[in-house]
Formats: structure tokens, C-alpha cells, sequence
């Protein structure tokens, strides 16, 4: 049984499509969707791609995707989710509004793999590969599954905290990563695999201006152009985690 994590794609569609034709997801018997897939550039045809690949697909929500079907809040992300809202329409909308908090599937030779977006009570905690380790711990407490993946950092780590392995996917569309190529994972046995998949971010880039999405500078362009280190994106992030 292979298991294909992509997580935080963001509307990146050719990212999408470059990873969907990637042999080693190709041959996913699951593919589990970790949540922030329909806040970005394309966020209907990100969905409509991957809800075409029939049953073997496990959505969850992301804090993003939860922003699209709420009353959106304030500043960019509030932005962004509004206009992606419009994008949408109702029965996406709807179809998104039914996604759970949490994926569990059990894989042979790993047991019982938990998918969430952030952690398993919460789509916006951060955790990092360099979180303390009661931090982590906390936030896994009371978990009795044997591996924990998450996304929502855009930047892969697999470590363990005591009896626990938490492992970040990395991100489809936006990686954090000192290069463009899109991030994910493959749980197979026994085995988890951080990988990656390249492809012509310049001709992406100018395909996903031309959507008009609010954030598109912000948001995309030093990613797809590999300016952000995951060096950098950790401190960041964990700086965030603080405060």
C-alpha cells in the first residue's frame, strides 16, 4: 500500500499537475489532500483535479480552506480567502465544508498513521523540526496513533519526540525549501519518504499571474523562485510560535 501526502498547495495548479504525474504518486493507491489546497491562484481547478482522481483521494480541511467557507477575516489572508471564495462557487464550497479536521488510515509496517493540517486538535499551531520537545509533546498528547503527518510550515522534517513521529510533508505549491520543486511525501513500507518533483516554475509562474489572485507577488513568487531557505522559513515560523 502506497500512500501519497500532499499538503498546502495553495491554488499552485501546475505544481498540482506535475506531482499528480510524478510515476511515484501515479502509483499512490491513497492520496491524502492535508489541507490549504483552494487558497491561491486556481483554487476550483486544484479541486475539481484532484476530486477527478475518484475515491483513492482523503481530503482535509486547512486553515486556509476553513478562511474560504467562513465569513473571511481581516488582512491577507482574509483577502486571499475572499477571493478565492468567488472562485469557488456553492457546491465546491460545500464539498470543502464537509472535510474533516483528520485522515487515519492504517499502513502496513507503519500502523496507524494519523493526517492532519497542523495538529491533530488544531489547523494553526506551528510546529517545526525545531520546536522544543514538550512543546511537541503537548500538542500530540493523548495521540495514540504510531506516525503523525502534518503540513502547514511548508517546510519537510521527520523526527520523533519520545514514542511519537511527527512528520511534515512539506508543501506542493508554496515549498519553503531554497528551491521551487514541490514537496510531499510517500508512506510505504514501513517506509516514509520526504520527496520532490520538478518542474518549469518560470512557465507556472506566469501561468498563475494571469489569474489575478491578490497575493500572487507575496505569496508565490520567491518560493517558485527558491529565494525562501528552510532556514529561514523555520525561524520565522518559530519566532511566530512565540509570540
Amino acid at each position: 500500500m502506497r500512500v501519497a501526502a500532499l499538503y498546502d498547495v495553495h491554488g499552485n495548479l501546475p505544481a498540482l499537475e506535475a506531482v499528480l504525474s510524478d510515476a511515484r504518486c501515479a502509483e499512490a493507491d491513497v492520496l491524502v489532500c492535508g489541507g490549504d489546497l483552494v487558497v491561491g491562484p486556481c483554487p476550483a481547478e486544484c479541486l475539481d483535479l484532484l476530486q477527478a482522481q475518484g475515491e483513492r483521494v482523503r481530503f482535509l480541511m486547512g486553515n486556509c480552506d476553513r478562511e474560504a467557507i467562513e465569513t473571511p477575516g481581516d488582512g491577507e489572508l482574509g483577502e486571499s480567502a475572499r477571493w478565492s471564495n468567488e472562485r469557488l462557487g456553492a457546491d465546491r464550497l460545500s464539498s470543502v465544508s464537509r472535510w474533516p479536521r483528520t485522515v487515519e488510515l492504517d499502513v502496513p509496517d507503519l500502523g496507524r498513521v494519523l493526517f492532519c493540517h497542523a495538529t491533530p486538535a488544531s489547523d494553526l499551531p506551528i510546529l517545526t523540526r525545531i520546536t522544543p520537545e514538550d512543546v511537541v509533546a503537548r500538542a500530540l498528547d493523548g495521540v495514540a496513533a504510531d506516525v503523525v503527518v502534518c503540513g502547514h510550515t511548508h517546510v519537510q522534517y521527520d523526527r520523533r519526540v519520545g514514542s511519537a513521529r511527527l512528520v511534515n510533508a512539506g508543501s506542493v505549491g508554496m515549498p519553503y525549501e531554497g528551491s521551487p520543486d514541490a514537496r510531499w511525501a510517500i508512506l510505504e513500507d514501513g517506509n516514509v519518504e520526504l520527496v520532490a518533483t520538478a518542474y518549469d516554475q518560470e512557465a507556472a509562474l506566469a501561468r498563475l499571474e494571469r489569474a489575478g489572485f491578490p497575493l500572487f507577488e507575496r505569496w508565490l513568487v520567491g518560493p517558485l523562485r527558491g529565494e525562501i531557505s528552510a532556514e529561514e522559513a523555520t525561524a520565522s515560523f518559530e519566532s511566530r510560535r512565540g509570540a
